[in-house]
């Protein structure tokens, strides 16, 4: 394989490190005056993430859509190669650090089950195979919770996080839909992902 995927996420991440604050913040505001490419049910738990590094930011679309009546959650890591776990999350909570050093909501906080779930990774390519980093928390939990309930998986990233081909593993699983500043992938459909712009 001429990329391994430790390769394809070093060059990805360099790839959005180098974005200016600037144009993180304007992507981020995109993502939320955009919204969501369906119709969001009423009381539909969504599940964010706190932004690392230079992570595309989902605060304001969570806030969006928290306005069109979700219900927020926020993933909690608890060992590596287990599920995480979800509680529920209001904009303005105070959040704790968890045992990677990521914001989590409190242990007091309700556990949930998401029905939508916004996450984060390195890089992505046109059938909607992520790459996170490497400790593989979005596929197991993808996996286990999927076994309760069909859960929208939506990744969120900087258009300059598209990769060619992401050499993809029989566990790894793939999202739904990616939401770039610049575009819709929608993975769910019979023919090859297909892009709406806008």
């Amino acid at each position: 394989m001429p990329n391994s995927k430790a390769e394809l996420r070093a060059k990805a991440l360099a790839a959005r490190d180098a974005l200016s604050e600037k144009k993180r913040a304007a992507a981020a505001a995109k993502l939320a005056k955009r919204g969501l490419p369906f119709k969001l049910l009423p009381g539909s738990i969504v599940s964010g993430y706190s932004p690392i590094r230079s992570e595309i930011d989902p605060i304001p679309l969570m806030r969006k859509l928290a306005e069109e009546g979700a219900k927020l959650a926020l993933p909690c890591v608890t060992a590596r190669g287990q599920s995480l776990i979800f509680r529920i999350f209001h904009p303005n909570d105070r959040l704790m650090l968890g045992p990677l050093g990521i914001p989590e909501p409190s242990p007091a906080a309700a556990e949930v089950i998401p029905d939508i779930m916004l996450t984060p990774l390195a890089a992505f390519d046109r059938l909607g195979h992520r790459i996170g980093y490497g400790a593989g928390h979005y596929d197991f939990t993808f996996a286990h919770l999927r076994k309760a309930k069909q859960i929208v998986g939506i990744g969120l990233a900087f258009a300059a996080q598209e990769i060619k081909a992401v050499p993809a593993l029989s566990h790894d699983v793939a999202l739904d839909y990616v939401l770039t500043e610049s575009d819709v992938f929608d993975f769910r459909s019979s023919e090859v992902a297909h892009s709406l712009r806008g």
